[in-house]
């Protein structure tokens, strides 16, 4: 039997509005648990989410009760015995909309996202000097951290960001040879699209070439 194709992130997208929902986002587990749901499209227990934050299991099934009420994440169909709850997320994406509701809620979340991109840079920088350190062979995949200065019309950004989530969707349901060989590591992106902020008394800038900032690899 074809196994059915996993829904684009675009098809069933979940927005949130209210400031007390992006409130209760703004916690390092929660992040991690809805990470994990929503990029895997799969459904998982509170113990397996549990081992992403290094919290007990009674503690993360609070947070996804939390998380329930805001209709963030949902209630999976048990497999096996059942006896632990299941959990999937409610959508295949997540927007979180502040035009509404002022940034201060959202902004809260991405320093948070900041904070865990800051920390894994560290973590595996440690590790790498460590491996060095020691003599050791390192074949742990290779961290970049790129960035680049384009100039966009509405148009444009609107196809970039498209563009962006079509090539998510297209590695999320690539199929690899043979199936899963267990030879995939778990890679964590972090992407951003900003307008560039002028003090309203300056002269705009006249249109430039892009600038590409070198890729650090490490």
């Amino acid at each position: 039997m074809t196994e059915k194709k996993r829904s684009s992130r675009t098809d069933n997208p979940v927005r949130i509005t209210d400031p007390k929902a992006m409130r209760a986002l703004a916690h390092a587990a929660r992040l991690e648990a809805i990470n994990e749901l929503y990029s895997s499209q799969q459904s998982r227990t509170a113990t397996e989410l549990a081992a992403f934050t290094g919290l007990t299991p009674s503690a993360m099934s609070y947070h996804l009760r939390a998380l329930k009420k805001w209709g963030i994440v949902v209630d999976a169909p048990s497999d096996g015995d059942g006896r632990e709850r299941r959990w999937m997320a409610a959508g295949t994406d997540l927007n979180i909309d502040t035009a509404s509701t002022g940034q201060t809620p959202g902004l809260a979340i991405i320093d948070m996202e900041i904070e865990s991109l800051r920390s894994r840079i560290a973590s595996h920088a440690k590790h790498r000097e460590a491996a060095r350190r020691q003599g050791e062979p390192d074949d742990s995949p290779v961290m970049m951290v790129s960035g680049n200065v384009i100039n966009l019309t509405l148009e444009q950004r609107a196809r970039f960001k498209q563009r962006m989530l079509e090539l998510l969707d297209e590695f999320e349901h690539e199929d690899l040879p043979g199936g899963d060989s267990g030879e995939t590591e778990r890679m964590y992106l972090l992407w951003s699209m900003l307008p560039e902020v002028r003090d309203a008394a300056k002269p705009k800038p006249s249109v430039r070439r892009p600038q590409r900032v070198k890729a650090v690899d490490a």
